[in-house]
């Protein structure tokens, strides 16, 4: 009975990660596919890396996509980090409840919903859509995510460090950066690298909130997509997935590392 338990499990553990990952295989060996039709294999080229980048709607796209994902990335780990501190630090305060309601809905908010209350309330206040209404909406809906990565952390973060420290004579602002940051530093580039991924891959928000020269990377496939699937768009799509998971690799790299100084400190400081 293990036997054959054993055999189901990893049978539907092939077959779920094929579904998962195999049209991405496919999809990155097509992108270097000689033909321009993308279901037929005619040798191996790198010509439609070469026709991308000199596409230059492509490139416009794809600058746009950074600049408001690292922007937007940015400033959404601040007001996260910040958000995840009050719900942390003060659990009782006026308005907590919605507060942590306000905190809560983009997550489970349908990305149509938030991106027409979006549009309405950037044509209400008669703002011009563009690159910072994309940008403002990708704050608005990833700074939540950031909060409750942070959030997670601050939970079982051991508050006798910032008494320590402060019974040494630091000031609270002290305190936090010299202390409670560096601990909850992971959670914080996590938080930062999935408000970065969201905004990278963000589509139905940023169709609602752009204008006219703030077109995304996401918003360029599509609208090539409905004009049929070309080896270009492969080429773009592999692009993405390269800088995703040599952004990955970088930050488990660097969390593993500074899980293992921890270790080396503690020991250190045990000796001692």
């Amino acid at each position: 009975m293990n036997t054959t338990w054993s055999r189901f499990n990893i049978a539907s553990l092939v077959v779920g990660f094929a579904f998962l990952y195999l049209p991405i295989v496919l999809l990155v060996i097509y992108s270097f596919n000689e033909s321009r039709l993308v279901t037929v294999w005619a040798g191996f080229s790198v010509k439609w890396y070469v026709s991308l980048f000199h596409n230059q709607s492509f490139i416009d796209a794809a600058w746009v996509t950074i600049r408001v994902g690292l922007f937007s990335a940015t400033v959404a780990t601040i007001l996260g980090t910040l958000g995840a501190l009050a719900m942390t630090r003060y659990t009782r305060f006026r308005g907590r409840l919605l507060f942590s309601a306000m905190i809560y809905a983009p997550l489970v908010m349908p990305e149509v919903i938030t991106g027409l209350s979006m549009l309405l309330l950037f044509v209400a206040v008669g703002m011009d859509r563009g690159i910072w209404t994309i940008t403002l909406a990708h704050i608005t809906f990833s700074m939540c995510f950031v909060a409750v990565v942070v959030q997670s952390r601050l939970v079982t973060f051991d508050r006798s460090l910032e008494e320590a420290a402060m019974d040494l004579g630091a000031t609270p602002v002290t305190t936090f950066f010299k202390v409670t940051l560096p601990v909850i530093l992971p959670a914080v580039v996590s938080g930062w690298m999935l408000a970065f991924t969201l905004s990278l891959d963000d589509l139905v928000i940023s169709s609602f909130t752009s204008g006219p020269g703030a077109t995304t990377l996401p918003m360029r496939i599509y609208s090539q997509v409905r004009l049929g699937v070309t080896p270009e768009i492969n080429a773009a799509c592999t692009i993405l997935i390269a800088i995703v998971t040599v952004g990955v690799i970088i930050a488990s790299i660097a969390n593993k590392q500074r899980e293992v100084q921890r270790a080396r400190d503690e020991q250190a400081a045990a000796r001692n």
